[in-house]
């Protein structure tokens, strides 16, 4: 393209690219780039001016070109695919595009559309040497990231993104590869951010993101790696989160947020692997928590936070926080869509243990065999009454000497007001109710007591009754002293 071939619009950037001055169209500061309507001739560039400019880059000596263009509107087709720009950056804030820019595979030094409005954006496969900023952009199609390499952070915070029929994603970042940081706090999101296979070597922020999706996948992030944290503390996300087999180093932080998805998970980490996972301070999860398989170092977890249903089969953790009574957590455990899984009572034990609260770890090991019985058929659901009623199924053994005494006091006092009858009067020693009756309830232990006598009627069924429960009570203790050394 010859010079003279330029609007006057076009000669004010193309000779201020050379010196990498800035040319503002804008009338006034702050003026909306949504607002396309109300520009003129004098406010327009050709995307193909802007194409030539770029790729023959006339530059001045002891001068750093660059582009520097706010409060334009550039219309047709900014076409750049596989174009080599990395000798000066790029900054296009506050315009406004008529049609998508495609830069599938470019690259360049620094990228920046800040406050621009796009009808979509194509940079698939690119390369950006320095930072890419897409802060405060409405977009109003897809964001095609895919595959591209970062070297710097990807800024997205207080943008909008839309897609034309909501079902699409809105912004593909699946196998990009950033060395910083994806900043989007306030993003506003209607449709999937895809972020499958992607790298992050610093954090992801979505704190104070509006993510809809409605009943649908809204973050699908699988075999994410983040080195950093993942933020989405405030956010409110309508659909559902997709974190299975990813990676966090940090943490995942869930304060004050508020997932919804009452018709499947709104959160999905299966077999992921992550540092610290705080849900707290926020109202109750709308929709299933799924994590099963993964691995959490500190599980941050206040009870109110869980919802109504969770699935934590395999889950496993070193440390859960904040300390609270056993009595308040094992609803999480009841709750479990899997049914009884023994595995999620032992981890619970576990950290209990770890932290020196045998109280509590006895008291979920107890919630534990009564949830078994459950499963149990009808005769093994007696025999686990028995156990819990005599023993507490070995973690309250103290049950058993006060049903021993009250056994006791009871056969004693029958005794005392009625002798049983001896079986031989002339050889039988003196009789004494107490011995007696610790006669009939101690199976091992004699004192030459029941062999003597032969009480009747009444008596005589006392006495089997006596014995009855005094072998259910050794059996009882017996099982559950075995349990609990088998625990050690």
């Amino acid at each position: 393209m010859e010079i003279n071939d330029l609007t006057p619009a076009e000669l004010r950037v193309w000779r201020a690219f050379a010196r990498g001055e800035r040319v503002d169209f804008r009338t006034h500061e702050g003026e909306d780039a949504a607002d396309g309507a109300t520009w003129g001739p004098e406010r327009t560039l050709r995307a193909s001016a802007l194409k030539a400019l770029l790729l023959h880059a006339p530059q001045e000596d002891g001068e750093i070109a660059a582009m520097k263009v706010t409060g334009a509107r550039i219309t047709g087709p900014l076409d750049l695919t596989h174009a080599l720009l990395d000798s000066h950056p790029v900054r296009l804030s506050h315009c406004h595009f008529t049609e998508r820019p495609e830069l599938y595979g470019i690259q360049l030094r620094r990228l920046s559309l800040h406050g621009s409005v796009l009808p979509g954006l194509g940079l698939g496969s690119a390369r950006v040497d320095g930072t890419l900023r897409l802060s405060g952009c409405r977009i109003s199609g897809p964001v095609q990231l895919a595959g591209t390499q970062i070297s710097g952070a990807l800024f997205l915070e207080d943008a909008e993104l839309t897609a034309p029929d909501g079902s699409g994603p809105v912004l593909k970042l699946n196998q990009a590869v950033i060395n910083d940081d994806l900043w989007a706090p306030r993003l506003h999101a209607r449709g999937e951010i895809r972020l499958n296979g992607a790298s992050v070597t610093g954090s992801v922020n979505f704190r104070e993101a509006r993510l809809d999706r409605d009943q649908d996948l809204v973050i699908d992030a699988q075999t994410l790696s983040v080195e950093g944290d993942f933020l989405l503390r405030q956010a409110r996300v309508r659909g559902w989160v997709g974190l299975r087999g990813a990676r966090i180093a940090g943490r995942l932080d869930l304060s004050y947020a508020h997932l919804s998805n009452p018709s499947g998970a709104a959160l999905r980490a299966t077999s992921a692997t992550i540092g610290e996972l705080w849900l707290r301070r926020g109202p109750a999860m709308e929709g299933t928590l799924n994590l099963r398989r993964a691995q959490v170092e500190v599980l941050f977890v206040e009870p109110e936070m869980l919802p109504r249903r969770v699935l934590i089969s395999g889950l496993g953790y070193t440390s859960l926080t904040p300390h609270e009574p056993a009595e308040r957590r094992l609803p999480m455990l009841e709750r479990d869509g899997d049914g009884y899984v023994p595995h999620a009572y032992e981890q619970l034990t576990a950290a209990y243990r770890r932290i020196g609260d045998d109280h509590a770890a006895r008291l979920v090991q107890l919630a534990k065999q009564r949830r078994h019985r459950s499963t149990l058929p009808w005769y093994g659901r007696l025999w686990g009454h028995v156990q819990d009623a005599a023993v507490g199924y070995g973690f309250r053994p103290m049950r058993a000497f006060g049903w021993l005494l009250s056994l006791l006091a009871v056969g004693s006092v029958a005794y005392a007001l009625e002798h049983p009858p001896p079986l031989k009067p002339g050889e039988a020693p003196h009789f004494n109710p107490v011995f007696y009756t610790l006669d009939l309830l101690l199976p091992v232990i004699s004192f030459g007591q029941e062999a003597a006598f032969a009480p009747e009627g009444w008596h005589q069924a006392l006495s089997y009754v006596l014995v009855v429960t005094g072998w259910i009570l050794a059996t009882a203790v017996v099982a559950g002293v075995s349990r609990t050394f088998n625990r050690l």
